[in-house]
């Protein structure tokens, strides 16, 4: 990962993507929410779901470069590289962060 420092529940976010969905789903809180190409999936179960079909998809990597703290959100600019349509892509990733987890993400290109 690069130099950028951030706040470790979205550190421990982009360490766990690289480890499978149950890593990724453990980020958040029991009723985390995740939108991503539109579709949410609310509860770790669901992000647990919806990352094992991301990863089953695509082999990427994410190298977060900017963090800014936009209306109670951090909001993470990531360069990702993968095997997928467009790629390579930089990545807008907003979250909102609760009591040391992650409550909320959305993903946008």
């Amino acid at each position: 990962m690069s130099t950028l420092t951030l706040p470790e529940p979205i550190a421990a976010y982009f360490i766990a993507d690289t480890q499978g969905p149950d890593a990724v789903a453990r980020c958040f809180t029991p009723q985390g929410v995740v939108t991503d190409k539109r579709e949410t999936h609310v509860g770790r179960g669901a992000i647990a779901t919806w990352k094992s079909g991301t990863m089953r998809l695509y082999t990427y990597t994410n190298e977060p470069f900017s963090l800014e703290t936009i209306d109670g959100f951090h909001v993470v600019r990531s360069h990702t590289e993968g095997d997928f349509a467009g790629s390579p892509i930089d990545m807008t990733l907003a979250f909102r962060l609760e009591r040391g987890l992650i409550a909320s993400l959305e993903i946008t290109a």
